[in-house]
C-alpha cells in the first residue's frame, strides 16, 4: 500500500486529491473508495493509506484507510525511587 497526505476533500461534491509521499503527483480520491465506518470523508492534510490504480483520467486512489496514529512512549528521567 501507498501511504501520503490529502491535499483537498469537498464533501458536498465527493471526491478531493490526495498527495502520495514521494511524489509531485495529485491522486483522485472519490469518497466512494473511503474505508471507514459511518460518515465518509477525509480532512485536509490527514495522512491516509491507499493502492493507486489507473482511472480513465489518470490515477486514482483506491481503498482509502486512515493512516493508524503512532505514540511515542516515553520514560520521565526526573523519576526518583523511594525505598
Amino acid at each position: 500500500m501507498a501511504s501520503g497526505k490529502v491535499k483537498w476533500f469537498n464533501n458536498a461534491k465527493g471526491y478531493g486529491f490526495i498527495n502520495e509521499d514521494g511524489s509531485t503527483e495529485d491522486l483522485f480520491a472519490h469518497y466512494s473508495a473511503i474505508q471507514m465506518d459511518g460518515y465518509k470523508t477525509l480532512k485536509a492534510g490527514q495522512s491516509v493509506i491507499f493502492e493507486v490504480i489507473q482511472g480513465p483520467k489518470g490515477n486514482h486512489a483506491v481503498n482509502i484507510h486512515a493512516a493508524p496514529v503512532t505514540v511515542e512512549a516515553r520514560v520521565p528521567t526526573n523519576l526518583t525511587m523511594n525505598a
